[in-house]
């Protein structure tokens, strides 16, 4: 009986045997199709994490040259505003400055023609050298509009009178005068303009009657 049962076993255990590599060969296939599979989702994944990655830092990228940007028009700005307030301060302080001087001028034409003691004259004029340096010193000029044509741009004319010295059109007189701060201008001069000669006047009345 134990004879039967083993000859029965036997083809059963060589069929078992046969079967082993084809099921050990599936295994193995089964395995490596799912190490595939999964080295492939993780290459997506990466790729995915890659790609969010670089446009995050695109982003990130753009976003500091916006800043960068705004940064350098603001301090631009700052700059601006800043010259624009200290230009202003100084336009109000020097025209504040230039009321003194006008009297200045006028109390040392005044003394010149009383005949005051030359000792005095000097040391007046001395001052004013002094007053025009510091001005100068800070970017602000006078204006001489005697015998220059006349500018609406820097003169004020007051008037127009005849003049044998000076052609019409002509600055003939400068009754105040005018000062540029830098290009631009702080005062204008007040001026009489000549209207030509008092002959060519006349005569051009007469015939124009």
């Amino acid at each position: 009986m134990s004879g039967k049962k083993q000859k029965r076993r036997q083809p059963e255990e060589e069929a078992a045997r046969k079967a082993a590599p084809e099921e050990e060969a599936e295994r193995e296939a089964a395995q490596e199709a799912a190490s595939e599979e999964a080295a492939q989702s993780a290459a997506e994944e990466g790729a995915k994490a890659a790609a969010a990655a670089a446009e995050e830092e695109e982003g990130l990228r753009d976003r500091f040259v916006r800043l960068q940007a705004d940064f350098a028009n603001f301090r631009k700005r700052v700059e601006r505003e800043r010259a624009e307030i200290y230009q202003r301060a100084n336009e109000d302080l020097f025209r504040e400055l230039l009321s003194v001087l006008d009297h200045f001028e006028m109390g040392l034409k005044t003394a010149e023609e009383h005949h005051t003691d030359p000792a005095v004259l000097d040391g007046f004029r001395m001052v004013y050298d002094q007053f025009q340096k510091v001005l100068e010193k800070f970017n602000l000029t006078p204006i001489d509009a005697v015998g220059e044509a006349f500018d609406p741009h820097k003169h004020e004319a007051l008037t127009h009178q005849p003049s044998e010295e000076y052609p019409e059109g002509v600055c003939s007189h400068q009754v105040r005068r005018g000062y540029m701060f830098g290009d631009k201008l702080l005062r204008a001069a007040q001026v009489v303009v000549s209207s030509g000669s008092p002959e060519g006047g006349g005569s051009e009345e007469a015939e124009a009657e």
